[in-house]
């Protein structure tokens, strides 16, 4: 079969410790990612998870930026930590 190469730019950090994770795990880097070539082009998908951290949704974004304006306002409001247990559990 024919071989092609292909370059992936990366950070150096990054690609240090994946490359130790592989050693680790008796792999190459170019074995693990010809595994997950493999595994994707067999599924037809990624095989894991892949979601946005909700801490950057949008809803939250809004709140804690009507947060720092109430702050700037002077506005803030302060809890302790038994009133904010019983407002979750409102």
């Amino acid at each position: 079969m024919a071989q092609t190469t292909v370059s992936v730019r990366m950070d150096e950090s990054l690609k240090r410790d994946f490359d130790s994770v592989c050693n680790d795990l008796g792999l190459s880097m170019t074995t693990a990612i010809i595994m997950l070539a493999k595994k994707m082009t067999r599924e037809k998908r990624l095989p894991f998870e892949v979601s946005m951290d909700p801490f950057y949704s949008t809803s939250n974004m809004d709140a804690l930026g009507a947060s720092i304006e109430q702050m700037r306002r002077g506005r803030t409001v302060t809890k302790t930590m038994e009133e904010l247990d019983a407002m979750a559990d409102e």
